[in-house]
């Protein structure tokens, strides 16, 4: 049900041979990040850090390569008809301090986590649970306010991994040596899986690269690693040059938020109508097009059409309005207000027009989307610069995966409790009256209301799917392409039988 991106193979993969192939047997993959945040701990991750808590941390179940949710501390599970619990039995095994797994152990590790993540916009997503029980052996359960259908995915996030004594319990092993993050996987038994005395022929060492893009495509080019992730729009022109000979750049079809979030509400943006101005503005399609993406797809929506959950309530924006119809209203709204606030200077003409900053990176891809949205806004008088600093910022780039396939997640990213901008409290509302609703037409309906209540704020100004994309070479197994651009690195580690 949820919109998938065609997957773009900008380059064909060619026979493996030449100089720079590496004889080792170890797994190199350049994930473009800074070491610091690699290796970052806390509850905000970066891309690359959730990657590696993943391999060493495990929740109740985890994420695949497809992004599907599997076992993991739980072996299996159960959902009650009313979907207002979820039912785990956990694997038979050990924390790594030698201690059992039981039910009472997992619960308070779940507890804990849940905890930590108060205050941010997962922890919002994670506000339905309501208790969490430890029943007879190895048995939780976790009860709900109002069903959560997308509950799974949620416990399969890298944040929620648990641990006991401060160790988790995943599949991999992690050892630092310098920039170098080498992972190694676990004998079987430790990760719940029957023994087998041949298990060490069918897995290989993981050794992650922390690098900036440009590095991390030359260690590509040059065989030094055999996977590049955590590629952005930033560094996808770095990617869609030179000869990389020997690679495809893989897309994943990402579902998330892309686009501009109002930080400051003052002048043209203190009220809904003057930051409208810039949603009327802005010709998507064309926003993307030096970047030759086949599939990607622009909206004028916070949440997509198709999502589980979702309704038909509301549609795209100016359906039946052409781009110079909206380009004239806005340029009128602009005008006008240029009217009503003279400059203190007491000048004016038809070349005044109204400075906005917004706060957005330097790689080439940021530089090509901003001259483009700058480009456009020129056209009605809007004269954007970058932001010096953030904090002080017009408008801030949104560039985010999400983290499930529900209307709620997108709204919960607006909440007025995390202060990131402008917000809505009557959206707010409705999203808590959905949370507590059983009747899944009612809960649909609610959270509808709440996003055309969002849209009319105009607090958010929407392009369309975030785009990332990876390098991935010929021996790679245990990649796949999908909805959350998460990539983990077990199934990569692991050699086919």
């Amino acid at each position: 049900m949820v919109r998938r991106l065609f997957l773009i193979p900008l380059l064909a993969v060619l026979p493996l041979t030449g100089c720079g192939q590496r004889e080792s047997g170890a797994l190199d993959i350049a994930f473009i990040a800074s070491e610091d945040s690699l290796f970052a701990g806390g509850l905000r991750l970066s891309s690359a850090a959730q990657h590696l808590r993943a391999a060493t941390g495990t929740g109740m179940v985890a994420l695949d390569e497809y992004g599907e949710t599997i076992p993991a501390l739980a072996d299996r599970w159960i959902v009650t008809d009313d979907g207002m619990s979820f039912i785990f039995r956990l694997r038979e095994g050990s924390w790594p301090d030698g201690s059992e797994i039981t039910a009472e152990s997992a619960r308070a590790a779940l507890l804990d986590a849940i905890r930590r993540l108060r205050g941010t916009s997962l922890g919002l997503d994670l506000a339905p649970i309501e208790e969490v029980r430890a029943m007879a052996g190895r048995v939780v359960e976790i009860r709900l306010s109002g069903p959560v259908p997308t509950l799974l995915q949620l416990l399969a996030q890298p944040e929620l991994a648990l641990s006991n004594n401060g160790e988790g319990a995943g599949p991999m092993e992690l050892r630092r040596q310098g920039s170098l993050a080498i992972l190694t996987m676990k004998a079987p038994e430790q990760r719940g899986l029957p023994a087998d005395e041949e298990w060490q022929d069918h897995v290989r060492t993981v050794r992650i690269h922390a690098a900036g893009p440009q590095q991390a495509i030359d260690l590509f080019e040059e065989g030094e690693v055999d996977a590049v992730l955590g590629g952005r729009i930033g560094s996808l022109p770095l990617a869609d040059t030179g000869p990389l000979s020997r690679g495809t750049v893989r897309i994943d079809p990402a579902i998330g938020l892309f686009g501009m979030q109002v930080r400051n509400a003052t002048g043209l943006l203190a009220t809904p109508e003057g930051r409208e101005v810039l949603s009327m503005a802005l010709d998507r399609a064309e926003l993307m097009a030096p970047f030759n993406i086949g599939g990607w797809v622009a909206t004028t929506r916070i949440v997509p059409p198709g999502l589980p959950g979702g309704s038909d309530f509301n549609t795209e924006r100016w359906v039946g309005i052409d781009m110079d119809q909206r380009r004239a209203e806005a340029s009128a709204r602009v005008a006008e207000w240029l009217r009503l606030n003279p400059p203190e200077n007491g000048e004016a003409g038809a070349d005044r027009r109204v400075v906005l900053t917004l706060a957005i990176g330097d790689e080439p891809g940021l530089q090509t989307l901003f001259r483009q949205i700058a480009d456009q806004l020129s056209t009605v008088r809007i004269r954007l610069e970058r932001a010096e600093d953030t904090r002080r910022a017009d408008l801030v780039l949104v560039d985010r995966v999400a983290r499930f396939a529900g209307p709620r997640w997108f709204l919960d990213q607006f909440n007025c409790s995390l202060r990131r901008g402008v917000c809505d409290d009557d959206a707010d509302y409705l999203v808590e009256q959905a949370i507590a609703e059983t009747d899944p037409q009612v809960r649909s309906s609610l959270l509808s209301e709440a996003e055309a209540s969002l849209n009319l704020a105009n607090a958010y100004i929407p392009f369309g799917s975030p785009l990332r994309w990876s390098l991935i070479r010929g021996n790679v197994d245990g990649f796949a392409a999908n909805a959350w651009a998460f990539h983990p690195l077990p199934p990569m580690a692991t050699l086919p039988r």
